[in-house]
């Protein structure tokens, strides 16, 4: 049985489209698809470049930069953000299918098969959330979308509002989506798989909030000596 890669008939038709993947002995172009979502990530973060957006604490010491400083720096945070995106689909891509094939066991084709529809998903929740940053000023860890806008009415610790702010509607329906895949083309135990990815996605958002946290004091710190 061959599978044809149909990434919006397969989130709207998971059940289906999973069992099918099972089944399948042949996954058909599904390179062609991680380059097609590769390149859209690539536009997608290089256009947040352009827009300046998450550029607001290089901005703030612009004061200290000639006019032709400033624009080399905009120009290498372009870069930085092309850069960012190569590694982002990267990570996204192999990093979650090595450790689930090592877990699994399931085929590694399959198990990125399943990341590609994880890039997708993460994608299009960055896409949405790019006019709110334009528009309304709100950082991704304030997004309606996640869960950083209740806890930065709960706290004003900077770090858990990071942390919770990688907790988005779209993060919880990747884990609900992973589980059930991996699941239904695994015959290991469901704790093993639920406590795999759970854990995994909890690294995943620690990491993120870490990284957030260090690098605004980082950069405030730069321009503050």
């Amino acid at each position: 049985m061959i599978y044809q890669v149909q990434l919006i008939k397969l989130l709207f038709a998971v059940d289906d489209h999973i069992f099918r993947i099972g089944k399948a002995e042949q996954i058909r172009n599904p390179w062609k698809t991680v380059v097609l979502l590769g390149l859209l990530c690539l536009v997608t973060y290089s256009g947040m470049g352009i827009l300046g957006i998450g550029s607001s604490a290089l901005s703030s010491g612009a004061v200290l930069l000639t006019a032709s400083e400033y624009e080399l720096s905009k120009l290498y945070f372009i870069i930085g953000r092309m850069i960012y995106s190569t590694a982002f689909v990267l990570f996204v891509l192999f990093i979650p299918s090595l450790i689930y094939y090592w877990v699994t066991k399931i085929p590694f084709k399959k198990l990125l098969l399943m990341q590609v529809v994880v890039l997708f998903i993460m994608l299009v929740e960055r896409i949405l959330w790019i006019p709110l940053a334009v528009y309304a000023g709100l950082d991704w860890f304030v997004s309606p979308f996640s869960l950083g806008i209740i806890a930065s009415y709960l706290t004003d610790v900077t770090f858990l509002i990071y942390l919770c702010g990688a907790v988005s509607l779209f993060q919880i329906w990747i884990v609900i989506f992973q589980i059930k895949f991996l699941t239904k083309l695994s015959g290991i135990h469901k704790a093993w798989i639920w406590s795999t990815v759970i854990l995994f996605h909890l690294a995943v958002w620690s990491v993120t909030a870490v990284l957030a946290f260090t690098d605004l004091y980082m950069i405030d710190g730069w321009f503050n000596e």
